[in-house]
């Protein structure tokens, strides 16, 4: 069955630095589009971020654009989410989605705070 394991997350200052991973298996990683989404408290869930199949044409949310930047490599099945210039409004809870299905992780936590 389709397994998506986020990892990276952490308590950061503003200003820092994280880079997510997700790590896909049971299904051809190389075939779908994928995606971050995260979760703040009390809030609703927020897309990040897409990037195609081929890792081509990555999009993003308004809130991140400039700052985060998604890749992936599909030999070694993992996405990533590389996260630049943390805010406290980025507190959340992240996860890794595949597009089509709309599985996804258990999510990892990334608390911005001084």
């Amino acid at each position: 069955q389709v397994q998506l394991v986020e990892s990276g997350g952490g308590l950061v200052q503003p200003g820092g630095s994280l880079t997510l991973s997700c790590a896909a298996s049971g299904f051809t990683f190389s075939r779908f589009h994928m995606s971050w989404v995260r979760q703040a408290p009390g809030k609703g869930l927020e897309w990040v971020s897409t990037i195609t199949a081929t890792g081509l044409t990555p999009s993003y949310a308004k809130s991140v654009k400039g700052r985060f930047v998604i890749s992936r490599d599909n030999a070694k099945n993992t996405l990533y989410l590389q996260m630049n210039s943390l805010k406290s409004e980025d507190t959340a809870m992240y996860y890794c989605t595949k597009n089509g299905t709309g599985e996804s992780g258990q999510g990892t936590q990334v608390t911005v705070s001084s």
